[in-house]
């Protein structure tokens, strides 16, 4: 019996000997699709090829594609673990021609896999094709040998496959297993279709048309093949069974619930071990993709399908969380064929732990709750939407939970009742942000996230997305589409584009619609909690509903991740250098540079400086994975995480943590350097950021210091230039360039010592009076004064004049001006027998007055002051004349 491993290889294998390029599953998030949620079958990856937007080194491919259908109108999930087909979470193979081979190929091939390769009964297969497809009926009569009443006509759109209203179409023809008369049910196109004798396993889509607006067709230049056979539906055959959940590797998913919560595998628990063996594969999957538990958009349908298998574990009795314990077994089953379930099994296995021990207070709260609204409420009858909506809003309970609890009572929930009071609760809230005096424009973008909700950030996985545009904002108000040249606000449902939040820029980059309109997005702001809003100018018309290519400027990108994450290790060294006191009060995460604010009271040493940055650059050459997980703000502070300034966090946050103690290769369980709460975009690795180059620190604010520095390009080119500067100074200094620093100082003391001469001798020739003799001191009131306007002279040189002037009478006083450029400098001296009755203050203020200046300052006897017109010098000496006169007569 083969596994389901081996099927996928030997599908695989056979196309890939018939020319077929084996092409990896895309991501489970469609990133040339905004209108799915989720991939739901191999073409999506494939889709811009088909409508030749895009060209490839190959015209055949094959697949074995993941796929989710659990929102939107590929929604199973509630059907999961009751029926013998559903799952959230499967597998297509697939083989596709891109203007290549056509009917009379593809048909050929699925004959072969079908009866050769996977060697089928062919008397167990019958086929439908498009009832206007005699091609297609012919090729089977002929490869086949099928007869007539094997080929049934089908005239509905089953077997008429479209890409939308218009662009690419064709008939498909899809090939049926009959499980035999035993089973009820009856062939396609027949009263009892829905039974399960008969069973689809393969679809085989022919791309042959183009469809247009008038709903005329033409046939395509280059046609397609596009076709998908869901893996488990044809392991489930070929090992002898009609239901998923008994192939090979469901079954031993089921079996590890069963052991892992002690029951067995009867009717009485079953269902309940189906559910958490299919929801564990596809909430695994899309975790080790990115996506991460929220309240909005996929990480919804993540966190909801989540909790629905928590939901069967707890009525199996798991005392403990259940699903992170199985997540080894998955690994091990899957993890050769998708590897990177092993390389996200921590984070996969810390994300289902930390949300299961949530979910469980949430549940056991809200089932006692939903008893007690029940208890007041008559048999069977729907519980109030008011009820259920008091139970999300106040206590966490989902609504859909409600509603899944309530099923199995045969009860309903009044949605429409709790959709009003969920309508209301938003109106309360913008009516409360009104009241905090924000700018009233900003509520344009409450009625966007109401009318379209949050925008899907996609920027942790890919640099680059397709998204359809929400809306328009131009001058503050909500316009239907935008001309050539003018600059709009533009919001999409998803984006790679980062939005200014914790310190790091906003994205740069390009959107482009299909009709080819370029915008350069030069910024992007988060608005409204969640509404990302791209800031550009249009190079030709947009309209909402467009759909259009969003691509990130990745260099800018990356240095902006680079000066991000050096900010996280900057925080840390610092903290070990400084000590942990030192807190994030601010920060910039710009692509040039990044600036850096922490509590500190002093200013760092060179020391300090090359401490940090020397640990800093050791971190960086550790080249260590950065790792990001998501748990509670509780449980990563418990970690040792620092939380970050400036951010708002609610029920999860994400945790980086980057660099390794002791040089170990993972960086978990304390172990990491450093550990923080951030919402931002980070490198892959340290050693990413290449360099880091400390340009010193400054006061910020009273008890915060500023750091800035450089990473990457920018920090090898500022040292280079660095580099340049002391090999000119050196040039210049005839010296070797690490003698420069001895040969400056060397430079300096010389200088010290000339200035100190000039300024002895610029003393001297003025005590002397240089060419003009100095005036003798005047008596005034028996004190000994002395006022002079001194050439050639500065400021700096007046107080050691005023004492020597003092020292030559002995007793008085002494008021200098020198000439500064037209300005006045003025100092004056008391000795010491005198400052008991006079002032070298009060003399200066009376000739600062006099010389158009204010104020003046300094000790009983030694003052200084200034003023703005050396010509009233004489003025000014006067006045000077008229304290000292004034204070001898009172003395």
């Amino acid at each position: 019996m083969p596994s389901l491993n081996d099927i996928r290889s030997t599908f695989l294998g056979y196309f890939e000997a018939q020319d077929h390029a084996v092409v990896p599953s895309s991501p489970l998030v469609p990133r040339n699709d905004p209108t799915l949620m989720f991939a739901n079958s191999g073409m999506v990856q494939f889709k811009n090829l088909f409508t030749g937007a895009e060209t490839r080194d190959y015209k055949r491919a094959t697949t074995s594609q993941k796929c989710v259908r659990a929102g939107g109108k590929h929604n199973d999930l509630d059907n999961v673990g009751y029926t013998a087909r559903h799952l959230t979470f499967f597998e297509m193979l697939g083989n596709f021609s891109f203007g290549d081979y056509f009917k009379e190929t593809a048909i050929p091939y699925a004959w072969e896999v079908l009866t050769k390769e996977l060697e089928i009964p062919a008397e167990k297969l019958l086929v439908t094709v498009y009832h206007t497809d005699d091609e297609a009926a012919d090729l089977w009569k002929k490869v086949a040998g099928l007869p007539d009443d094997r080929i049934i006509r089908i005239a509905t759109d089953d077997n008429f496959w479209m890409m939308g209203p218009t662009g690419p179409c064709g008939p498909s023809s899809e090939i049926f297993f009959d499980h035999g008369d035993q089973i009820w049910g009856g062939p396609p196109g027949s009263r009892e279709e829905d039974g399960d004798r008969f069973i689809e396993i393969w679809n085989l889509v022919f791309m042959q048309y183009e469809q247009f607006e008038d709903g005329s067709r033409t046939e395509l230049p280059n046609q397609s093949i596009d076709t998908g056979m869901g893996l488990e539906r044809i392991s489930s055959l070929l090992q002898g069974t009609n239901n998923v959940f008994e192939t090979d590797l469901m079954r031993a998913l089921v079996d590890a619930s069963a052991h892992a919560t002690s029951t067995d595998i009867s009717e009485a628990y079953i269902s309940h071990h189906r559910v958490i063996a299919d929801h564990l594969r596809s909430t695994s999957f899309l975790l080790a993709e990115g996506v991460m538990p929220s309240n909005e958009g996929r990480g919804y349908v993540l966190r909801r399908i989540m909790r629905r298998a928590m939901r069967h574990a707890h009525l199996l009795g798991a005392a403990d969380p259940l699903m992170h314990r199985l997540v080894p077994d998955l690994v091990r089953l899957m993890g050769a064929a998708y590897p990177e379930l092993g390389q996200a099994q921590t984070v996969i296995e810390e994300t289902l732990k930390a949300e299961e021990t949530r979910f469980r207070q949430t549940l056991e709260r809200g089932l006692r709750l939903l008893e007690d609204e029940l208890s007041d409420l008559p048999d069977g009858a729907t519980l109030p939407g008011a009820a259920a909506f008091k139970l999300y809003d106040t206590y966490g309970f989902p609504l859909d939970l409600t509603q899944d609890a309530l099923r199995e009572q045969g009860r309903e929930v009044d949605v429409e009742g709790f959709e009003t009071a969920m309508a209301a609760q938003k109106a309360q809230a913008r009516a409360g942000w009104k009241g905090t005096g924000a700018a009233a424009d900003e509520s344009v973008w409450f009625d966007v996230r109401d009318a379209a909700g949050p925008t899907e950030f996609l920027g942790y996985q890919t640099l680059t997305a397709e998204a359809v545009v929400q809306a328009l904002v131009k001058d503050g108000a909500q316009v239907e589409s935008a001309g050539a040249g003018k600059t709009v606000a533009i919001v999409v449902n998803q984006t790679p584009f980062y939005a200014e939040a914790g310190g790091q820029v906003g994205d740069t980059g390009l959107m482009t619609s299909g009709s080819g309109v370029a915008v350069q997005i030069a910024d992007v702001q988060n608005h409204a909690n969640g509404v990302f809003v791209h800031h550009g100018k249009v190079g030709g018309a947009l309209s909402v509903g467009d759909t259009v290519t969003l691509t990130v400027d990745s260099a800018r990108r990356a240095d902006v991740c680079g000066t991000h994450s050096a900010t996280h290790l900057l925080n840390e060294a610092l903290r070990r250098q400084l000590g942990d006191h030192v807190a994030q009060r601010g920060s910039l995460n710009a692509p040039d540079r990044l600036r850096f604010d922490f509590s500190h009271g002093t200013a760092l040493t060179l020391g300090e400086i090359a401490e940090v940055e020397t640990e800093v650059n050791a971190m960086i050459r550790q080249n260590t994975p950065v790792e990001t997980r998501l748990m509670t703000p509780d449980e990563a502070r418990d970690l040792g995480a620092q939380a970050l300034f400036g951010e708002k966090y609610g029920d999860e946050v994400r945790v980086v943590s980057m660099g390794t103690l002791g040089g170990s290769d993972k960086g978990v369980d304390g172990q990491s350097y450093s550990i923080e709460l951030c919402g931002g975009t980070h490198v892959g690795r340290t050693g990413e950021i290449g360099l880091f180059v400390m340009l010193g620190d400054s006061a910020s604010s009273s008890g915060v210091r500023r750091v800035e520095a450089l990473t990457g390009e920018a920090a090898r080119v500022y040292l280079a230039d660095q580099d340049r500067r002391l090999a000119e100074t050196a040039l210049a200094l005839k010296a070797q360039a690490s003698d420069v620093p001895e040969r400056v100082k060397t430079l300096l003391d010389e200088r010290k010592a000339l200035t100190s001469e000039v300024a002895q001798l610029r003393r001297q020739l003025a005590m002397s009076g240089g060419a003009v003799e100095a005036p003798a001191p005047k008596d005034i009131g028996g004190v000994s004064f002395r006022g002079q306007v001194m050439d050639g002279v500065t400021g700096k040189d007046l107080p050691a004049l005023v004492d020597e002037y003092k020292a030559q009478i002995g007793s008085g006083a002494v008021l200098l001006i020198a000439d500064s450029g037209g300005k006045a400098a003025v100092a004056a001296g008391v000795t010491s027998d005198l400052t008991g009755q006079l002032s070298a203050v009060d003399l200066v203020r009376a000739a600062v007055a006099e010389l158009g200046g204010k104020g003046g300052g300094g000790r009983p006897d030694l003052a200084q002051g200034g003023g703005k017109d050396v010509s009233r010098s004489a003025e000014a000496i006067a006045a000077a004349e008229r304290i000292v006169a004034g204070e001898a007569v009172e003395g």
